[in-house]
């Protein structure tokens, strides 16, 4: 739990942090290897600074206390050997709407068409995938949805009778959009991630979250684990709420990364988003994903969540969607991947950082008690609305 990887100096971040003691979570930035307490009357809350015209800027300027070594408040973030009078962090945002994109890598729409069909079987993936790769191949990297060919390659799945949802939102003109959890809801570094006990086939989605204003502006980035089960989805489509939001199961961090003269948009569209998973039964799986093979580019999806037809007065962070999806076996051959209690999932990009976090089932991990409204009361007790 002590590989961790800090995010790389020089970037202007904004995060959030607790400790016991403290009257709110305190929002704070990162600046020569020590955390600053940077919360105030002008921005109390992390959605307040990504509303301003130059958050960044704001951020690298705004006065602030240390509250403690980054390598140590990193440390401090795994609840087994926490220290509660010392800071850990939180997810990095607070009020903004959580959504997440679905199948925007049109190489891993196999492995969605894959768990429809299979309807939540991880027996029956390998044959399925074997059959509809022998139809039209397994290399649709070229395929940009809503185009011709990305039609011809759909019908020839509707006449093998193998239409799906997947291929939509996957190869048609309509980007998937979907909640992800409520406001306040996520889990930031060191979390345990939670899944729903109901679940037998299960993974982790190694993502990039792109953090919105209220007027669709993206100002940042953060790593996210849109943490998924496979056979709950797999079984009906009408079930994505039951397989997407549970307790502890959308985790964002560490911090997120403002677009400066350092980062942009152009660095995300470029970056490769790496996984690890590290089972206490000795099992390990890597893999990573190219954010270089998205089919849908982050302002065209941030345009199909928000814009003239949706409006959210609190921005949002917009899980971009993975290509990686695990289909190495744990234990017999032919069931593929699922999670176990106490993998340990280590999401990292170069420019980011890295994202930790341990797996538990979701009513074992610490329940979702603190929200919007509690946040804005501690918040006026403190004077600073």
């Amino acid at each position: 739990m002590t590989d961790f990887r800090s995010p790389p100096p020089g970037g202007a971040y904004l995060g959030r942090a607790m400790a016991d003691g403290w009257p709110h979570p305190a929002v704070v930035t990162v600046r020569d290897g020590e955390v600053l307490d940077i919360t105030s009357a002008i921005a109390p809350t992390a959605r307040d600074i990504c509303e301003m015209d130059d958050p960044a800027g704001f951020v690298r300027a705004a006065p602030g206390r240390s509250v403690g070594n980054l390598g140590d408040i990193l440390r401090n973030g795994f609840p087994e050997n926490r220290d509660p009078a010392l800071p850990w962090l939180l997810s990095p945002v607070d009020l903004q709407a959580i959504k997440a994109s679905g199948v925007t890598f049109v190489v891993s729409l196999l492995e969605r068409v894959i768990e429809e069909q299979a309807r939540g079987n991880p027996e029956k993936a390998d044959a399925i995938r074997r059959d509809i790769a022998s139809l039209i191949g397994d290399d649709l990297s070229r395929l940009k949805p809503g185009s011709a060919e990305a039609l011809e390659c759909k019908k020839k799945l509707v006449e093998r009778g193998v239409w799906s949802q997947y291929l939509e939102v996957g190869i048609g003109p309509d980007a998937e959009i979907f909640t992800k959890c409520q406001p306040m809801a996520s889990v930031g570094f060191g979390a345990d991630i939670g899944l729903h006990p109901i679940s037998t086939w299960n993974n982790p989605e190694p993502e990039i979250a792109v953090i919105a204003s209220s007027t669709g502006r993206i100002v940042g980035a953060t790593l996210g684990n849109d943490v998924n089960l496979r056979d709950v989805e797999g079984r009906s489509a009408l079930l994505l709420g039951k397989a997407k939001d549970n307790n502890a199961s959308a985790a964002l961090g560490p911090f997120i990364r403002l677009f400066d003269g350092t980062f942009s948009i152009e660095d995300v569209k470029q970056a490769r988003v790496a996984l690890s998973v590290e089972g206490e039964d000795g099992f390990s799986l890597e893999g990573a994903s190219s954010m270089a093979e998205i089919s849908r580019s982050p302002e065209e999806l941030v345009a199909a969540a928000m814009g003239p037809h949706h409006q959210y007065p609190d921005g949002i962070a917009l899980y971009l969607g993975t290509m990686f999806v695990p289909s190495k076996d744990r234990g017999e051959a032919g069931k593929g991947f699922t999670h176990k209690v106490g993998d340990i999932v280590t999401i990292s990009s170069e420019k980011l950082g890295a994202l930790i976090n341990r797996v538990k089932l979701s009513p074992d991990c610490p329940p979702w008690v603190y929200g919007a409204s509690h946040l804005m009361r501690d918040l006026a007790r403190a004077n600073l609305l």
